[in-house]
């Protein structure tokens, strides 16, 4: 089945920036099961949300019985009752979509993922609610979960439950809900999953540790984030990936696009909603070069921040100094830089020792999708005091009265405490549904038990897409010049190898 006549625009995360917080940040605590032992988290409003992330009656979503307006009960999220609200934040995400909306409208018909039955397990924000729909159009069958306990909002699940789709998250999960709602969407009576679209590869552990059998039925795998991708290696590496798996996260239309722009926009966002920082002069170190560094490191000297670059990587290291940035390492300027941010996937980037050097008032954050790049649990020791400020904001205090400013509980941050532009998004998305799609069509033999990445002529299809929104108008290869290029006139430009 020739898969580009089904090319498909599906959007991925984050969330839309319409909604501010209520005037008031006057709340009621009550009873809720957090992942973390902060509070920081588990009681604050979401930044780009309608909804409290508190439960108004103390109950877990676990513990409610819930119903959509036609009797739907296969989901479970914070109130079903806050679907209106979660429709229209669904609708402004749309218009800033305009690629997915696009390629929804030329594959409806054709319906390319009938008889996909696809478990999702990543951020549950108005933009993934698009993707969602559009997958759904596209005939698959759909059952998700959140990747991250803080980035879920509540009336964007609540909206989906109510359109009919199963959706297992609320912001604030515990440790244990997390699981549980991955577990809800891989085990189902009659429903038998044959793809993943994950972030962060959660989904893809489970699935392989709980139920190898299963996982040997699913037809393809797709990962978005670094961290998710890393994992697959590791399982092609070992001989325990014994499926095709895709690797969006290095297509040229997620890294080039949502990690370097999405972040340019959303670091400050994050950092302006939770501590009202002024930028100019303050001195910044980013852990990481990479194209989130790159994205963070741009946005912050625009508004006259001194910054830092910490690097492991001497090509990265090259262009950041060759971009006008200091590459130091991060031991020689912990005592004095105002704010610290993580962008490198990796574990213990800041470790305690780090912290303890850290001056008062010092910011520290994680950009980067794994939540181990900040050593956390090295602070939740008896001599540290840990005081909430705001939502997903919380002051460490030293017992010599020194006091650093810790956001999202080192999870990340533009997710937890900001929103993330639509557009951007709706290129990410629209990667992953190609890729779903290709896994999906792909005849026999096409795809063996590895990690491939998505084919260069899928992600020219999806900056196509997007053009027109700027009204712009490519320019078209001469016979003579695409034979001088050795080339075919329609694409694809550019190797596969290029990133």
């Amino acid at each position: 089945m020739p898969v580009g006549s089904y090319l498909v625009i599906c959007v991925q995360v984050l969330q839309s920036s319409f909604k501010n917080a209520p005037a008031s940040l006057r709340q009621t605590r009550t009873k809720r099961r957090s992942r973390s032992l902060s509070t920081s988290s588990t009681d604050s409003y979401s930044s780009g949300s309608y909804s409290s992330s508190s439960e108004d009656d103390g109950l877990s979503p676990r513990e409610k019985s819930q119903t959509n307006s036609k009797g739907f009960s296969d989901f479970c999220v914070s109130n079903i009752n806050q679907a209106a609200f979660g429709r229209r934040e669904i609708e402004i995400a749309e218009q800033e979509m305009p690629g997915l909306v696009l390629l929804r409208k030329r594959a409806e018909n054709d319906k390319p993922l009938k008889g996909a039955k696809i478990i999702g397990c990543t951020h549950i924000t108005a933009q993934l609610a698009v993707l969602i729909e559009t997958l759904g159009a596209l005939g698959g069958s759909v059952r998700w979960s959140a990747c991250n306990i803080h980035s879920t909002q509540n009336e964007v699940a609540a909206a989906l439950a109510e359109a009919g789709f199963p959706i297992f998250a609320w912001r604030g999960e515990s440790e244990e809900d997390f699981w549980w709602c991955i577990e809800k969407c891989i085990m189902a009576d009659g429903w038998q999953p044959n793809m993943i679209l994950d972030d962060g590869g959660d989904a893809t552990h489970v699935l392989l540790k709980k139920w190898p059998d299963t996982f040997k039925l699913i037809k393809g795998i797709v990962e978005e984030s670094i961290t998710g991708v890393h994992r697959l290696y590791q399982l092609s590496k070992t001989g325990k990936l014994t499926v095709p798996a895709m690797n969006v996260n290095d297509s040229v239309t997620k890294i080039k696009f949502d990690n370097l722009y999405c972040c340019r926009e959303s670091i400050l966002d994050a950092l302006k909603r939770t501590t009202d920082i002024m930028f100019g002069g303050k001195q910044v170190i980013v852990c990481g070069y990479g194209e989130v560094g790159k994205g963070c490191c741009a946005a912050l000297r625009g508004l006259g921040a001194v910054i830092y670059v910490s690097e492991v990587d001497p090509i990265c290291a090259l262009q950041a100094c060759m971009d006008g940035f200091r590459v130091v390492t991060l031991e020689s300027v912990i005592r004095n830089v105002d704010i610290v941010i993580t962008a490198t996937g990796n574990k213990n980037v800041v470790n305690r020792a780090h912290l303890d050097r850290l001056k008062n008032g010092c910011i520290i954050c994680n950009m980067g999708h794994s939540n181990t790049e900040i050593d956390v649990n090295s602070l939740r020791t008896p001599e540290l005091t840990w005081e909430k400020v705001r939502r997903q904001v919380d002051h460490i205090i030293w017992p010599d009265g020194k006091r650093i400013i810790l956001l999202a509980e080192g999870r990340l941050v533009n997710l937890s405490c900001s929103t993330v532009p639509s557009f951007v998004l709706s290129i990410t998305a629209t990667t992953q549904a190609l890729a779903l799609i290709e896994l999906f069509n792909a005849p026999a033999g096409r795809y063996k038990q590895d990690v491939y990445l998505l084919p260069k002529k899928l992600d020219e299809y999806v900056a196509t897409l997007h053009l027109p929104n700027f009204d712009a108008h490519l320019t078209e290869l001469s016979d003579d010049q695409a034979r001088y290029l050795g080339i075919n006139k329609a694409g694809p430009f550019k190797p596969n190898y290029y990133r």
